[in-house]
């Protein structure tokens, strides 16, 4: 995987959510995705090898504001080109609502959100080589995606998330991109890789990113009112000298929040 000789990567997300039993069935129908733990009232899903998704019922909290500061998308990163191939298939299939889809250069993806509102992408990455221009600079497009190109790509039917799958970047509505880039760059410590208008990219081992932050819907946004429905949580998975580096910054903390109330869980990476 892209994401693994990075020193971070992300683990699981934390989601928020009305309806448990609903939200269970979207996310193993939609993505493929193993019920791996479940208790009544968290359900963790994600595949033999990794916890990708922890869905947490709170029925009477408030519903996220789509103006509001939190996640834009959780990014599930295929293993291959071959696996993203075999979901577009599975997609049209079963006709998922599909609300975009991109070639960003570094990656293909495909865009849509669970029922109560949470951004998805389903991506494979291209080759490393191809992410960079001569100057050695990570270059980062949004350009039409080749649907046919991409179906041709499968090479068998689609039977759930393969072994391999990970979360390969959060991308989050924030108030403010330079505040974002503090504590994003400034205090877990990731390299800010490219700028859209309006958008920062941060990322690690020279990855394209694991996390992104914008406010195309959300400028000017203030802390999240907790509790609300949303992203709850977002593991970080630091290997030790990272680890070390970011709890030297905060004082030891390893349980961070952004200033939008984004709780960051620094953990070690294995």
């Amino acid at each position: 995987m892209s994401t693994a000789t990075a020193p971070m990567e992300i683990g699981r997300v934390s989601l928020t959510v009305h309806d448990l039993p609903g939200l269970t069935d979207f996310y193993t129908r939609a993505l493929g995705l193993s019920v791996l733990a479940s208790d009544g009232t968290e359900v963790t899903l994600g595949t033999d090898h990794a916890a990708l998704v922890t869905l947490i019922a709170d029925p009477a909290a408030r519903p996220r504001g789509p103006r509001e500061a939190g996640l834009f998308h959780t990014a599930f990163l295929l293993p291959d080109r071959a696996a993203l191939g075999r979901w577009l298939h599975h997609a049209a299939a079963t006709r998922l609502p599909v609300q975009g889809m991109s070639d960003h250069k570094v990656s293909e993806a495909i865009y849509l959100a669970d029922p109560e509102g949470n951004g998805i992408e389903v991506y494979a990455d291209r080759p490393r080589a191809s992410w960079t221009g001569a100057d050695g600079a990570i270059r980062m497009t949004t350009d039409p995606l080749d649907l046919n190109d991409l179906a041709a790509a499968a090479d068998a039917p689609w039977t759930g998330a393969p072994a391999g799958t990970v979360v390969g970047h959060v991308h989050l509505q924030v108030g403010d991109v330079p505040q974002a880039e503090s504590f994003y760059a400034g205090t877990l410590g990731f390299a800010i890789t490219a700028h859209y208008p309006g958008a920062a990219f941060f990322g690690a081992g020279g990855y394209h990113h694991h996390f992104a932050a914008n406010v195309w819907n959300s400028r000017g946004a203030g802390r999240r009112d907790h509790p609300s429905t949303g992203l709850a949580a977002v593991e970080l998975r630091a290997d030790p000298a990272a680890r070390a580096a970011i709890t030297a910054r905060t004082g030891g903390a390893t349980a961070l929040s952004d200033p939008w109330g984004t709780r960051i869980d620094v953990t070690e990476k294995r």
